[in-house]
């Protein structure tokens, strides 16, 4: 194997402040950005997702933000070729490829090299397994399932991500085997630092609460039915990303717009919790910091005294 290239990732929970930090730190390492936020992808959503605006996106460059239409949604198979192809390109023209989001499971692909199992395609057992989530307790009842079939991908994917837990569901009967058993690894030759983002839970979650008034303020209602209006339907992977589920049952009259915020800020919470939890379970050698005055100069510092370390093949 040739001479070991470096990439430097965060991860953090939503709002944690990833875009800021991967802006700045990018600036001036010499480094573009490639996204591992699943929202990111698809173009028209922007408001609800957070998404690095025009002015941020032109201080460094972005990979995988606006590749998609909404009803084009992009399998984990997808997204680690595309991602590893821009890594590959930006490490090649001797800048520092910086892999950013909060997709848990889209970063662990790219740092363990996962060799995802083609697609099992079964109209038949796809309708089964949905009309069981549909019904009341479905979802657990699809985990249950998943914990008898496959205990290392129950622990391994997110569990609370039902169209994961389908996929996984549909290699293991079609294929007989664990879709864990499937899917090996190879991992990368890359020299990684992986930095997380670290807040008070509190102040995260006011930050939270402010950021969606915000986005509320902002036109993020208009956003959806922008959507809906172009002919996304509401049973899109896409339109199913958080907030967009709630607005879509405000816009449809189920709940008043009030009840859609506050869904919307508990939904938040709840996914605060999930991504500390995988990040904290998934990723080992991980650098925290707790985002706030003088962290960046500290993140800085590591990344340099990581810059000067010897890699393979050197």
């Amino acid at each position: 194997m040739g001479r070991t290239a470096r990439l430097l990732v965060i991860v953090g929970a939503t709002a944690v402040g990833k875009t800021a930090y991967s802006l700045d730190l990018a600036a001036s390492l010499n480094g573009e950005v490639v996204s591992a936020d699943s929202r990111y992808l698809y173009r028209g959503m922007n408001i609800g997702t957070a998404k690095p605006n025009a002015d941020e996106m032109s201080r460094v460059s972005h990979h995988l933000i606006d590749v998609a239409n909404p009803d084009d949604p992009w399998s984990l198979a997808k997204y680690k070729r595309a991602a590893t192809h821009a890594i590959e390109d930006i490490q090649e023209r001797g800048r520092l490829p910086l892999l950013v989001g909060g997709s848990g499971q889209y970063v662990v692909a790219i740092l363990e090299g996962w060799n995802i199992p083609p697609k099992s395609e079964n109209g038949v057992l796809r309708s089964q397994l949905q009309e069981t989530l549909r019904k009341p307790g479905g979802l657990e009842s699809l985990r249950r399932q998943l914990i008898v079939l496959d205990p290392e991908s129950a622990t391994t994917i997110d569990i609370n991500n039902s169209r994961r837990v389908i996929r996984a569901l549909e290699v293991c009967i079609l294929t007989g085997r664990p879709f864990s058993a499937q899917r090996g690894k190879t991992p990368p030759p890359y020299d990684v630092f992986v930095l997380g983002l670290n807040m008070p839970r509190p102040k995260l979650y006011a930050r939270i609460d402010e950021r969606i008034d915000d986005m509320l303020r902002s036109g993020w209602v208009d956003e959806v039915h922008r959507l809906v209006k172009r002919g996304y339907g509401w049973n899109l992977p896409a339109m199913s990303a958080l907030g967009y589920t709630q607005i879509g049952e405000h816009l449809r009259g189920e709940i008043d717009l009030v009840e859609a915020t506050r869904r919307i800020k508990a939904a938040s919470r709840r996914l605060v919790r999930r991504q500390t939890s995988w990040f904290k379970s998934h990723f080992r050698n991980i650098h925290w910091y707790t985002v706030g005055e003088g962290a960046l100069e500290v993140m800085k510092s590591d990344i340099t005294a990581w810059g000067r370390r010897p890699r393979s093949g050197d």
